[in-house]
């Protein structure tokens, strides 16, 4: 999981991406929010973002807000560092978009807990995002029987796009990808099912139906 990391700060940068790195994460760091916005804006940006609040130029809530402002990266998960807990605070970074927060000084055990939820829900979020381009994919295939179908008037059978008669269960198949199972309806079974056992001598059974 690839993470950007944002902090202005040189020691609690250095300290952030080292914990970050060794619980597996591929991390890029930068050292403001102008930097970082361009990294979100960039191609193939990080689906996780970790952003200090009080940085130079742009602050981590503007990031923020940029973020979610831009359509093509609503599914970033944004979690800000900020050295103030007050309510009014953690209002306004969450307003901003922020999904989580985490007040400084922190554990890192508490840091590592919160960037392991947003690794989740970026996850799910993927997989959600893969299986509904696999539906749509899947209906896009399915062809839909519309307008005017020429069929034999003897045969029944069907004519395609193509000019080629084929049968109207291949016809289906080929344009729905359902599959046709056979029976006789009662009124065939009176009309030629039963005169074949009868000019055989075999007493007719009843419609199975």
């Amino acid at each position: 999981m690839r993470i950007l990391l944002a902090d202005d700060d040189e020691v609690s940068r250095l300290a952030l991406e080292a914990m970050l790195a060794k619980r597996g994460y591929e991390v890029t760091a930068v050292t403001d929010g102008a930097e970082a916005w361009a990294v979100l804006e960039g191609d193939d940006p990080p689906r996780l973002a970790v952003l200090d609040w009080m940085m130079p130029g742009l602050d981590g809530a503007e990031v923020c807000r940029r973020v979610r402002a831009t359509p093509r990266l609503e599914g970033t998960y944004l979690l800000l560092l900020t050295s103030r807990d007050g309510q009014d605070h953690i209002v306004t970074g969450l307003r901003a978009g922020a999904n989580d927060y985490v007040t400084k000084p922190f554990h890192n055990d508490e840091l590592e807990a919160r960037v392991n939820v947003g690794t989740q829900v970026v996850r799910l979020q993927a997989e959600l995002s893969r299986r509904v381009n696999d539906l749509e994919a899947a209906l896009a295939q399915v062809k839909q029987l519309q307008g005017l179908l020429p069929m034999c008037s003897y045969c029944k059978k069907v004519r395609d796009d193509a000019n080629y008669w084929q049968q109207v269960e291949d016809y289906i198949t080929t344009h729905s990808g359902a599959h046709c199972s056979h029976g006789v309806c009662p009124g065939c079974w009176e009309k030629v099912v039963r005169p074949q056992f009868k000019e055989l001598g075999i007493p007719a059974p009843s419609y199975p139906g």
